[in-house]
C-alpha cells in the first residue's frame, strides 16, 4: 500500500480534527472523494491477504470512520413511479446508495436491495431481493448474495462464495484495528447462518444451514481430534474445505446432568469430497 502513504498520511491527519473545523474543510472533503473512489473500484480495500494472513489497513478503515463524521444528514428519495411516490431514506451524504452501469456488469434483481457508497462488488456478482452490502465491504467475482442476506461492513467475501437466504456477516469500523470477518474464495454459506467477530472461514468450507460462528463459541473438528477457539491474538478461523454443521455438547455439572442440558457449538463432521462437492455445486447458469 506504500503508493497510498500520502492518502494514507492526509487522512490520519483530518482524522485528529474536531468535528466543527472538518465540517468547514473542503480539503477534507476532497481528500475523502479521493478515497472513496478506490474504495468503490476495490483498489484499496479494509483488509487483504499477505501469504495466508489476513491484514487489516487500519488507515482504510479510519477513512470510512472519518466520511462519517465529515457528512451531513441528508434525505434522498428512490422515485417508484411518475406521480412523485418513492422511498425515502435519511443518511450521511458522504455515503449514499451506490451507482451502478451496465459496465459493471453486477446483477442486483429488482426487490428492495441496497449497497452502500463505498463498497465494492466485482463483475458477475449476483444480489437476490433483498439483500444488503454496507460501506467498507468487498465482494469478489461470482458471489451470490441470496434474499435477506447482510454483507456487512468492512466484510471480505470471496470468489465464486454462495451466501444463502438470510445469512449475516457481520461488520466492524471499531475498534479500527479489529479484524472483519473473512470468507474466502468458493465457501457455500447455508441459510440463516450468522459469521461475526471477525472470523475467518478459509476457501471451499462448507457451513451448514442454521451455523452460529463468533468469538465466544469454540468449533469442534470430530475429523480432526482438534478445537478452534478466538484467542486474544487471533480469530475463531474455520479450516480449508471443513464442513461445519450445528451441533451440541453437554453441560457439566449435577443441574445440568439433572435436566440433560445441552449448549450449542458448531461441530466440523468431515472435509470436502466429491460427494459434498456435487452437493454443493454452484449453477453457473444463474451467474
Amino acid at each position: 500500500m506504500g503508493q497510498y502513504d500520502t492518502l494514507q498520511e492526509q487522512i490520519l491527519g483530518f482524522s485528529s480534527f474536531g468535528a466543527a473545523a472538518l465540517q468547514e474543510s473542503p480539503e477534507a472533503r476532497a481528500v475523502f472523494r479521493q478515497f472513496k473512489e478506490l474504495l468503490n473500484d476495490g483498489t484499496i480495500r479494509a483488509a487483504e491477504k499477505s501469504g495466508s494472513d489476513w491484514i487489516v489497513n487500519t488507515w482504510v478503515k479510519q477513512g470510512i470512520l472519518l466520511g462519517m463524521r465529515l457528512g451531513r444528514l441528508q434525505a434522498a428519495m428512490v422515485p417508484l413511479d411518475e406521480h412523485g411516490a418513492g422511498f425515502t431514506f435519511i443518511d450521511k451524504d458522504t455515503y449514499p446508495l451506490k451507482q451502478f452501469t451496465l459496465e459493471n456488469n453486477v446483477r442486483i434483481v429488482p426487490g428492495g436491495s441496497a449497497v452502500r457508497d463505498g463498497s465494492y462488488l466485482a463483475p458477475s456478482v449476483v444480489m437476490m431481493p433483498p439483500a444488503y452490502v454496507n460501506v467498507g465491504a468487498y465482494v469478489d467475482e461470482g458471489t451470490m448474495i441470496d434474499s435477506h442476506a447482510l454483507v456487512g461492513s468492512c466484510a471480505q467475501v470471496g470468489k465464486k462464495v454462495h451466501l444463502s437466504a438470510g445469512v449475516q456477516v457481520g461488520g466492524v469500523l471499531e475498534p479500527v484495528g479489529a479484524m472483519p470477518v473473512i470468507i474466502e474464495d468458493e465457501v457455500m454459506v447455508g441459510g440463516n447462518c450468522g459469521i461475526y467477530e471477525g472470523t475467518i472461514v478459509r476457501e471451499r468450507a462448507v457451513i451448514g444451514t442454521g451455523v452460529i460462528l463468533n468469538g465466544s463459541t469454540p468449533v469442534y473438528d470430530i475429523a480432526l481430534n482438534r478445537v478452534y477457539r478466538k484467542t486474544a491474538d487471533h480469530p475463531l478461523e474455520i479450516p480449508a474445505g471443513a464442513v461445519v454443521v450445528a451441533g451440541s455438547r453437554t453441560i457439566k455439572g449435577e443441574f445440568a446432568a439433572e435436566h440433560g442440558l445441552a449448549i450449542y457449538t458448531p461441530v466440523i463432521i468431515k472435509y470436502r469430497d466429491a460427494r459434498t462437492d456435487s452437493a454443493t455445486a454452484l449453477e453457473e447458469a444463474l451467474r
